[in-house]
């Protein structure tokens, strides 16, 4: 094989990879299977998507080798292929959100509707933590919560958060996360507990950012 051959070789396998990830529903499917396995139904239930387009992206990604399935009788699940899909996405999302002005516009202009709403990073969470500054509230599903979340966080889910209220102190600031930064529970979440009058924000990253970090979980 000469030089040639072998880039134009390479270069096409890789862009296959590139090609899975260059649709919007998929990117939001390596988002959610971030958290842990989704059979075909739960991705579609969580997406809002159609269980048959749904299945259709689950087998583009896995086709490109960035999923992988697991069987228990009858049951599949579908979940990323590695840690460094995750990764990918990660960086991809950053790079958007650092170079793609709309982007940022567009998730400034969703957050307006909640009201002003300030996000804290996973670090300077840590930072509250250890000083038992802050109660963690994580809102995604109980599910999920169970699968895997940060330690000392409080499985509050944004559609059972009004139950939660009368344990939460206002004294104390409360921060909100779920499953990443385009995850819209922990701005639900939080403006929820403003307009009852409790102090909160959320957490920039969500749980697999966090996880990536090497930061305390539980699971």
């Amino acid at each position: 094989m000469n030089k040639r051959n072998f880039k134009d070789k390479v270069y096409a396998e890789l862009s296959k990879v590139t090609k899975a990830l260059s649709n919007p529903h998929r990117l939001e499917i390596i988002d959610l299977l971030a958290q842990g396995p989704f059979s075909v139904e739960e991705t579609a239930r969580y997406t809002g998507m159609s269980v048959a387009n749904a299945s259709q992206h689950l087998q583009t990604l896995k086709n490109a080798k960035l999923v992988s399935i697991t069987r228990n009788g009858n049951f599949i699940h579908y979940s990323l292929a590695g840690e460094n899909v995750f990764n990918a996405w990660a960086g991809l999302r950053e790079l958007g959100m650092a170079y793609n002005a709309e982007v940022e516009k567009i998730v400034s202009d969703f957050r307006r509707g909640y009201g002003e709403m300030d996000a804290v990073n996973a670090d300077v969470l840590v930072r509250m933590l250890e000083k038992n500054e802050v109660i963690l509230l994580d809102v995604r599903s109980e599910e999920e919560y169970n699968r895997g979340h940060i330690h000392r966080a409080i499985s509050a889910p944004v559609d059972k958060l009004g139950k939660h209220l009368k344990n939460l102190p206002k004294n104390k600031m409360i921060v909100a996360y779920c499953r990443g930064p385009f995850c819209v529970y922990a701005d639900e979440a939080v403006a929820m507990l403003k307009k009852k009058g409790y102090k909160a924000t959320r957490m920039h990253e969500g749980y697999p950012d966090w996880e990536l970090k090497g930061l305390p979980v539980e699971k």
